[in-house]
């Protein structure tokens, strides 16, 4: 009976703690040592436990390995209905405070990743686009807006794009060294605006812009779902939104030069959080690059009604 297994699997204090934690985050197994404070050996045993009998899954992303707390069916079912117990006790409480610091490191030094790098991003970015005209390519994807907002708009390099098919342009991003690139680039534009604040909590209103871009940024979150759902909520409904992100990959150094979290996407994983987050089903184009690497652009709307989808134009 699949209720034993379930229950025989948390019968560990330690397989609780995991699973309680594997709920709200999403951890590497370097990342479960330092919050639980255990052997790596012994803290990989009862992942595999709970992984195999459902309760944990698991995802490669290159050499690295990320878990999290099973999504859907029975299993999600059980642990749902246990998590107000698992939050009662306070082992649990100290390893979820214990969690949430180690993802504000990761967003710490994100932040300070891209300061350092503010003067040498263009330099970068060309190393992968090579001679693709990006800008002109997302300007042809997006509508014609009251406003539009470039969420992880770095020193401003896709401004221009938005610039020209909206009335008014917001820049939102993590890097105060980007952002004062991009300031001291379009300072005089009155119809321009930067913002600094993280895009999983964009300092946008609910429904201010008419039109977002994800441009190469998704990868650098540690929930890139996140963003997406921050996107729902800063679009007026039937807003449009414009992904553009790398495909998946094994560019290992990417995460040391360019500061990747993610090695590209699978489109399939990208459209399921874009239809969790309220997005239509994207249109999909792909642009393969010099650098071996290929852009995937996905352009969608917020659905405002149940026909909405019908016509992303």
């Amino acid at each position: 009976m699949l209720i034993l297994k379930l229950t025989k699997a948390l019968s560990d204090p330690t397989r609780l703690r995991l699973a309680a934690l594997l709920l709200a985050f999403e951890l590497n197994v370097g990342e479960l040592v330092s919050v639980l404070g255990l052997a790596q050996s012994r803290v990989s045993n009862h992942l595999r436990i709970l992984a195999g009998c459902g309760l944990a899954v698991s995802r490669r992303d290159g050499l690295w390995v990320y878990y999290r707390a099973a999504d859907e069916g029975p299993a999600r079912t059980f642990l749902a209905a246990l998590r107000p117990l698992l939050l009662a006790e306070d082992d649990i409480r100290r390893d979820a405070a214990a969690a949430a610091r180690v993802v504000a490191e990761r967003t710490r030094e994100s932040r300070k990743f891209f300061d350092a790098l503010a003067d040498e991003w263009s330099a970068l970015s060309r190393e992968i686009l090579g001679d693709f005209d990006l800008t002109a390519y997302v300007s042809a994807l997006l509508p014609e807006v009251g406003t539009a907002v470039d969420l992880g708009c770095g020193p401003g390099e896709l401004v221009p794009a938005l610039s020209a098919r909206a009335r008014r342009v917001i820049g939102v991003d993590q890097s105060p060294n980007m952002l004062a690139a991009a300031r001291q680039r379009f300072g005089e534009d009155e119809r321009i605006e930067f913002r600094l604040g993280e895009l999983e909590h964009p300092p946008l209103r609910e429904g201010e812009a008419d039109a977002a871009l994800f441009c190469l940024c998704l990868h650098h979150l540690a929930a890139p779902a996140r963003g997406i759902e921050e996107a729902t909520r800063c679009l007026a409904p039937g807003g449009h939104l414009l992904v553009v992100e790398f495909e998946g990959h094994q560019r290992e150094e990417m995460r040391t030069r360019h500061g990747d979290r993610w090695l590209g996407f699978d489109p399939a994983d990208v459209g399921a959080w874009l239809s969790q987050a309220g997005f239509c089903p994207p249109e999909i184009s792909r642009k393969a690059l010099p650098s071996g690497l290929t852009l995937v652009f996905y352009r969608s709307r917020k659905a405002a009604a149940p026909t909405a989808c019908a016509n992303l134009h």
